[in-house]
């Protein structure tokens, strides 16, 4: 596992230094590159988190987490494309409602999983859904341009999805 984690940290990092830092969150619509840089960061954080998940064995895997990146990514685009006018309350009010609108897709899935074993009354999926949520503030931040901030949030994301589990396991003495 630790492994697979440097290899993807390996793979974002050489990404990432390929392409220049974004100094404003605006952009414009006839920025193509910016636009494709800002997509596809949002499609490989969005697909390092899902990578992840998928190996685990969990149901929300790499596709799900790719394009629920890709989709918190596109809706922040529209306000900062808009034009560099836009106030900050626009794009405030369309982060809360991916995060909004993205905590429904999680507890969806905590009542996917939780409906599948009626005989175990535990509740199951909540890494899951917090996954999800944490892959659309990852589209979200890769949306605006912050790149640096998104390899930061990932890296974190995968420690605590490996190593803090590895650390429950003993500290808590749990199965999964």
């Amino acid at each position: 596992m630790a492994v697979a984690i440097e290899i993807e940290v390996e793979i974002i990092s050489m990404i990432l230094s390929a392409v220049p830092p974004t100094h404003t969150i605006f952009i414009t619509s006839d920025d193509w590159l910016g636009l494709t840089y800002r997509l596809s960061l949002a499609v490989l954080v969005g697909g390092t988190i899902g990578w992840n998940r998928q190996a685990a064995g969990k149901p929300a895997g790499l596709r799900t987490h790719m394009l629920v990146s890709l989709g918190a990514a596109l809706f922040v685009l529209i306000p900062l494309m808009a034009n560099s006018s836009t106030s900050t309350d626009t794009i405030s009010r369309v982060i809360q409602g991916v995060a909004t609108g993205v905590g429904f897709l999680g507890a969806g899935e905590i009542l996917h999983q939780s409906v599948q074993e009626p005989s175990k009354p535990k509740i199951k999926g909540l890494t899951s859904a917090a996954t999800i949520w944490l892959t659309a503030a990852l589209g979200i931040v890769a949306g605006c341009g912050f790149w640096q901030l998104s390899f930061l949030a990932t890296v974190m994301a995968l420690f605590i999805l490996s190593a803090a589990k590895k650390l429950e396991r003993i500290v808590f003495h749990r199965e999964d």
